[in-house]
């Protein structure tokens, strides 16, 4: 009990000080006549209040960025649908642009050989077998499609129809190995067989050994297989070597077998030039090669 008796005065005059000082707070002013109690409440409370103010202009600032993020991405997201829906569009656009050239290109070569009876087909399939040589187009036996009948483009020599049905046919390309092509050397008219070496390349057999054959020349149809018009691009030579008996001739095929779409089917071929202009002789008188050689 006596230890406790020396606290009370001390708290007791710590309370009195405290309100000595309240007391003179309230009544002495500073230079700007602001009471001092109030100088050193505003003292006292303005880093909290400044805390307080930076914390939420912290936070109203990050709302503000996550709501302009999420804005963002929706815009985003809204102009990555735009761009997809655009380059579709211009990739179909572009599609139906080659579409257009490849169906003018083959306008053009069908009004260029006006006694040539040619069915346009469209490249529909392709054998998936490793070494394939085959292609499926879209008309067959009721367009007037016919086995052997000759497959071309503009470029060249395709192949020919092995197989027909009744809405479609299968096309030999000419790099096969079981095709053949009659054939020929532009610059001297030396005829030969091109046959399909199997891989992307042709090669052009039956040409003497002795034969000079240059890289770059072209191979041309001979007309001689009764399948192809004479004079129609083979391929051209990219290698020519010496042998016995026969020349080894490689060739790269004049159309494009990789990238086919459209080609033209040969329902009919024109008459060769000789046989078109021989006359016709009238019924009951000589043979005209019989009166050429001078026979009664």
């Amino acid at each position: 009990m006596l230890a406790r008796l020396p606290r009370r005065p001390l708290a007791f005059f710590s309370a009195a000080l405290a309100a000595q000082l309240l007391l003179l707070a309230f009544q002495v002013r500073d230079r700007n006549h602001l009471r001092l109690i109030r100088v050193w409440t505003a003292a006292a409370f303005t880093p909290f209040e400044s805390a307080s103010t930076a914390s939420i202009g912290a936070l109203g600032r990050l709302w503000s960025d996550y709501i302009g993020l999420r804005g963002a991405e929706r815009q985003n997201l809204e102009l990555r649908a735009k761009v997809d829906q655009l380059e579709l569009k211009v990739a179909r656009l572009n599609g139906q642009a080659a579409e257009g050239a490849r169906l003018a290109t083959l306008l053009g070569f069908r009004e260029a050989h006006p006694d040539w009876s040619l069915l346009a087909a469209r490249v529909v399939a392709a054998n998936p077998a490793p070494g394939a040589k085959v292609i499926y187009l879209d008309r067959g036996a009721r367009d007037g499609v016919r086995r052997n009948m000759g497959v071309i483009t503009p470029d060249g020599v395709v192949g020919k129809i092995l197989e027909v049905y009744g809405d479609g046919a299968q096309v030999l390309l000419v790099t096969d190995r079981e095709s053949g092509v009659g054939a020929l050397l532009a610059p001297t008219r030396t005829e030969g067989v091109v046959e399909g070496a199997g891989g992307s390349l042709l090669s052009l057999d039956y040409v003497a050994g002795d034969e000079k054959v240059s890289s770059g020349e072209a191979v041309l149809t001979s007309g001689l297989d009764q399948v192809f018009p004479p004079d129609l691009p083979v391929g051209t030579v990219i290698e020519s070597g010496p042998g016995s008996p026969f020349r080894h001739i490689e060739l790269r095929p004049a159309a494009r077998l990789d990238r086919l779409e459209d080609v033209l089917v040969i329902l009919t071929r024109p008459k060769p030039l000789a046989q078109a202009a021989a006359p016709i002789d009238p019924p009951g008188s000589r043979p005209s090669h019989a009166k050429a050689k001078g026979q009664p």
